[in-house]
């Protein structure tokens, strides 16, 4: 029986990179796109399907998971790691220098040499609203949502959704996104009725026996 090729939909396309953004050493998974003026540094590591929009920076070293989306202006310095399906919406910032200074004590330039870049964790389908800040060294949990222009100073929790500045947790949402509503002494999604149990603040998903 003959086998014939892979079907083309079936086929992993190439990434597609605009001609004025700049990947020189990056590495760029399959079906990824990188939009206009972005700059991925030497070293970087974007996974597959992802999205890097217009004017993006991403820092050398810096490893962004498959399916992750970083919209316009988004600022991703190293050492961040993103895991898979993360969202970072337009003009985030992720910083990472704890104590920034363009001079030493003795007005010499700082350098490279006087300071140890810490970095922001994403994990998986967590995201990052508009011009939100999340300050290094930070851990943003699993399927979290960083509102938009909050200012992260201290890890989020998985599930936790968090907002103002500083950022506090002002609710929980699950996987779809939208916010948990609380029945009885579990939390539920509206939109996939997945249930959750809080204890301690630590919210995890209901196991049935």
């Amino acid at each position: 029986m003959h086998h014939s090729a892979t079907p083309p939909s079936l086929a992993k396309a190439p990434p597609r990179i605009d001609p004025s953004a700049d990947v020189t050493g990056a590495s760029i998974g399959t079906g990824s796109s990188v939009w206009h003026l972005a700059q991925i540094r030497e070293g970087a590591a974007i996974g597959e399907n992802c999205v890097i929009g217009r004017g993006v920076y991403v820092g050398p070293g810096v490893v962004v998971g498959d399916g992750s989306k970083i919209q316009n202006y988004a600022l991703v310095y190293e050492p961040a790691r993103l895991e898979r399906g993360v969202f970072v919406g337009p003009a985030v910032v992720f910083t990472n220098d704890t104590y920034p200074r363009a001079i030493n004590p003795d007005g010499s330039p700082k350098s490279a040499a006087d300071w140890t870049p810490v970095g922001v964790t994403v994990r998986e389908g967590a995201s990052i609203g508009a011009r939100a800040t999340c300050v290094a060294p930070v851990v943003v949990g699993r399927w979290a949502t960083v509102a938009a222009g909050a200012v992260v100073t201290k890890d989020v929790p998985d599930f936790a959704l968090v907002a103002g500045v500083p950022a506090r947790r002002i609710g929980w949402v699950g996987p779809a996104g939208v916010p948990l509503e609380k029945q009885g002494e579990v939390w539920v999604c509206p939109r996939t009725r997945a249930r959750f149990i809080e204890t301690d603040g630590v919210l995890k998903e209901q196991t049935h026996a």
